[in-house]
């Protein structure tokens, strides 16, 4: 075990000398109080070590102790509805231990190893395993099983196995590898900085759908997929995130809180425990992960907690398992590289930036994707990972949104004045864009309609067209239009206020399957054509605008899924019957 002195405090940077026999990125203990540390840089025996915890106090001289091992985090059962800090400590443990006055150097389990879990084979003595196998289950909640994995190191014959209680540190399965005895324990430790393995990476062509309207129609993101959720404060960027933590097809959230104000971390916390899961009816909680690093929290943890959370993420993906990662924001984070870069005394890029930070957004979203995990049965499991970014005033020509924009492939620009507005998700249908449209055509085609992609397309053009209009608007006033182009505005108007207004809180309007946002464009479509094609046999477009069936088709999103196909052919039936009319009264 190397141990060294400190030679100079500067914030969460401490640097410390006689570190010759340390690595990089090794963890280590600082001072008596036995701090959490990161070595980041080595120059000869000079470590640069990032602290994960308040340096105050701390001087020349003082102790520094390597553990030999790189940064961690404890994988088994138990991590599901627990809540962790930026370093994987489960903040329940350390209130446990230290109280509400949270002091430092506090070492507390990740898991805890005395509960008893109880342990189910999946292989029987004699059959041959490889890494990445499962071996047996754990009933984790009542909402996920846990799988036990053979270690990406191990493999061979099971010479062992028996079903019972066991803890996470009692050997449940022993295998035969070429003569050596290798002990499986339920729980095992990953380094945070590399990506678990994995057998092969897939075409992301499915979608990972949401059931929010303006995501699936418009800005759709595939399994395994990336997307950004840039917004100024109050734009919405949180009820977002919780929509999808709700509603999305993923079968585990991992939920990082990197950097965020204390209260909306303490929101989280109270919030999520009380979300209902649709799919069990029990708490959310029950099948995700919370990470909570806070913005008051030393800066250094920042950078920690995003890559625990990802690890965390690849574990149950490696499961098998569809995983939806939550990262609240990534600016924060992008925050805590500029202060350790500057502490390090580093060449600044743009804004004061390092230089490296595209390099590092691009490492950490490049572990999403929907892949082949190791093992023999070829299984899939996903891992898409949606990212708020907080960029100071909105702006989104800041370096931290645009090296993430290089990076993802979709883009969900929240908008001030939306939010503003009340139009919830404030989704800027003019700004936003997703490249996995044209992979995802033909699973809508398949698995939603024959012509999805077709409406999707006329509803874009429309709500173009509606902001080219507009624009003469409010330069010559309504009158200037002509009555086609009334007609295209009051069903942008319908597309906007019908369709993507979306209310979250709503029990029916929460969640739309896509079969209801097929002929909620259909409906809208249908209008418009309609109306179009009795303009030009002579029909009044005041009156075609008053038609009633309007307000029918805008009360469609709050339609219970049981009535819908009813709903759709009697609002068809209504609109035949006004537009009929109206070219009868047109011709008096």
């Amino acid at each position: 075990m190397t141990s060294g002195v400190i030679t100079k405090v500067a914030g969460p940077l401490v640097i410390a000398e006689g570190m010759r026999n340390a690595n990089m990125f090794d963890v280590v203990r600082v001072s008596r109080h036995r701090l959490i540390g990161e070595i980041i840089e080595m120059h000869g025996d000079k470590a640069s070590i990032q602290v994960y915890e308040e340096t105050s106090g701390l001087g020349p001289g003082e102790e520094v102790e390597s553990t030999g091992a790189p940064l961690s985090v404890e994988l088994g059962p138990g991590l599901i509805g627990a809540i962790y800090d930026g370093i994987q400590r489960p903040l329940n443990e350390i209130m446990r231990v230290a109280g509400n006055n949270l002091t430092r150097g506090v070492e507390v389990p990740s898991l805890d190893h005395k509960k008893k879990w109880h342990f189910v084979p999946k292989v029987k003595k004699g059959d041959k395993v490889a890494a990445g196998d499962i071996i047996g289950t754990v009933q984790e909640t009542n909402a996920v099983v846990h799988k036990i994995l053979v270690p990406n190191h191990a493999g061979g014959t099971v010479t062992e196995i028996k079903e019972g209680d066991f803890t996470i540190d009692d050997t449940v399965a022993v295998l035969d590898n070429s003569g050596k005895k290798e002990n499986i324990r339920m729980a095992t430790k990953w380094p945070v900085r590399i990506g678990r393995p994995y057998k092969k990476k897939l075409s992301p062509d499915i979608l990972l759908t949401t059931g929010q309207r303006t995501i699936d129609t418009l800005f759709p993101i595939a399994k395994g997929g990336v997307a950004a959720v840039p917004g100024p404060f109050g734009s919405g960027k949180t009820v977002v995130q919780h929509q999808l933590a709700k509603w999305a097809a993923a079968d585990i959230i991992v939920y990082i809180g990197c950097g965020e104000r204390g209260n909306e971390m303490t929101d989280v916390l109270n919030e999520f425990p009380e979300l209902k899961d649709p799919r069990t009816g029990n708490s959310l909680m029950e099948r995700t992960v919370l990470i909570a690093n806070t913005s008051d929290m030393p800066v250094a943890a920042r950078e920690a907690s995003i890559y625990t959370g990802i690890t965390i993420a690849e574990y149950f993906r490696d499961m098998g398992y569809t995983v939806a990662l939550m990262a609240d924001s990534t600016s924060r984070w992008a925050e805590a590289l500029r202060e350790m870069s500057g502490r390090l005394e580093e060449m600044p890029g743009e804004e004061g930036y390092p230089a490296y930070l595209g390099s590092r957004l691009a490492q950490f979203y490049e572990r999403a994707g929907r892949v082949i995990v190791n093992g023999t049965d070829n299984t899939e499991g996903a891992l898409s990972v949606i990212g708020a970014v907080s960029p100071p005033g909105g702006d989104i020509s800041e370096p931290v949104s645009q090296a993430t924009l290089r990076i993802v492939k979709v883009f969900w620009g929240l908008d001030a004045s939306l939010a503003y507005k009340r139009h919830f998700p404030a989704i800027n249908w003019l700004t936003s864009y997703s490249l996995y449209t044209d992979q995802l055509a033909q699973w809508y085609k398949e698995n939603a309609s024959e012509d999805f992609m077709e409406l999707r397309g006329r509803l874009l053009a429309l709500l173009q067209d509606e902001a080219e209009l507009q624009e003469i608007v409010n330069l010559v006033g309504m009158d200037a239009l002509s009555a086609p182009d009334r007609l295209k505005l009051e069903t942008a108007r319908a597309i906007r206020e019908d369709y993507l207004h979306q209310n979250a809180f709503d029990s029916v309007d929460t969640y739309t399957s896509l079969k209801k946002q097929v002929l909620m464009m259909r409906a809208i479509l249908r209008c418009y054509d309609k109306s179009l094609e009795a303009l030009e046999n002579g029909a009044n477009i005041d009156l075609l605008v008053g038609i009633l069936v309007r307000e029918r088709i805008g009360r469609f999103k709050y339609e219970e899924e049981a009535n819908i196909d009813q709903e759709f052919e009697s609002i068809c039936a209504i609109l035949e019957k006004e537009i009929k009319d109206v070219l009868e009264r047109s011709e008096d």
